[in-house]
């Protein structure tokens, strides 16, 4: 008669035994999830139906795209996905797709737009001078346009500025008004402590570092952003000293912020020759 085998030894049996058979398709789908979301992402390659199969650390394409351009970076795409180690390429070169990509194209480009909406209205959100200034913004093709009333030519000034260093903005319509009546009212308030209370140093910190990434004018993955209280210290390396001036602008500017310290933060030497 054999004899029992104790409860501990007998989970870690079937733990090993029945494990991997349900551990493996919840994660050959979680990288089919992350692959099929880094290709409907991308826009040179959100047109187009492309069909991802994935079986261990290998992914499947299938599908049609219009040239071998688009066929080439949609296998780039797939071996840049964290988990993936080989790509079966079966995708199609098909020239005669054209009517589906435009309808398509417009469709991403519609998306596109709203999201490049929504990161000014959130940067302006992350700002200190326009947090709760009533400005609209819309997008159409890259081309922002701003409306509404603020109580200080700073704040239409800010707006601007944040929309034009928007990374994909192409053109700003700022159309934002001044309001002399909340102006003038604005000025007989004594300028005081902010409202609210004190954003965390990790809130403050990831602001700073989305409005680099956000930015067509620098770097996000060079600068480091640390926070202690409110008091920001900067480092990494920028290209120049405007850069420079313009990534110490942008912190100074996040709601929270009490100070700026961009000793750490180097202009890169040119290498002659």
């Amino acid at each position: 008669m054999p004899f029992p085998l104790p409860r501990a030894v007998l989970a870690a049996t079937l733990l090993t035994v029945f494990t991997p058979a349900i551990a493996e398709p919840v994660q050959d789908a979680r990288l089919q999830g992350a692959l099929q979301t880094a290709l409907s992402l991308n826009r040179m390659l959100n047109p187009f139906r492309i069909k991802v199969e994935v079986d261990g650390k290998q992914a499947r394409l299938s599908g049609e795209v219009e040239n071998n351009v688009e066929r080439q970076l949609a296998e780039d795409v797939a071996r840049a996905t964290h988990g993936i180690e080989q790509v079966d390429n079966q995708l199609q070169v098909n020239p005669e797709l054209v009517e589906r990509p435009l309808e398509l194209r417009a469709y991403a480009q519609r998306l596109e737009d709203a999201t490049l909406a929504a990161v000014i209205r959130a940067r302006l959100l992350w700002s200190r001078t326009t947090e709760k200034a009533p400005i609209d913004v819309q997008s159409s093709q890259g081309v922002v346009t701003l409306r509404g009333r603020v109580d200080s030519a700073e704040a239409k000034e800010l707006a601007g500025v944040v929309a034009r260093t928007t990374d994909g903005v192409y053109l700003v319509n700022n159309l934002v008004s001044l309001d002399t009546a909340a102006m003038a009212k604005a000025r007989q308030s004594p300028v005081g402590a902010p409202d609210g209370p004190q954003p965390s140093d990790s809130w403050i910190i990831d602001k700073i570092q989305n409005s680099y990434c956000f930015s067509r004018n620098l770097d996000g993955l060079n600068l480091k952003v640390a926070s202690v209280d409110g008091m920001v210290r900067l480092s990494g390396e920028v290209v120049s000293a405007e850069q420079k001036t313009i990534a110490v602008d942008i912190a100074r500017e996040i709601i929270g912020v009490r100070g700026v310290d961009a000793d750490l933060l180097k202009v890169a030497t040119k290498v002659e020759g």
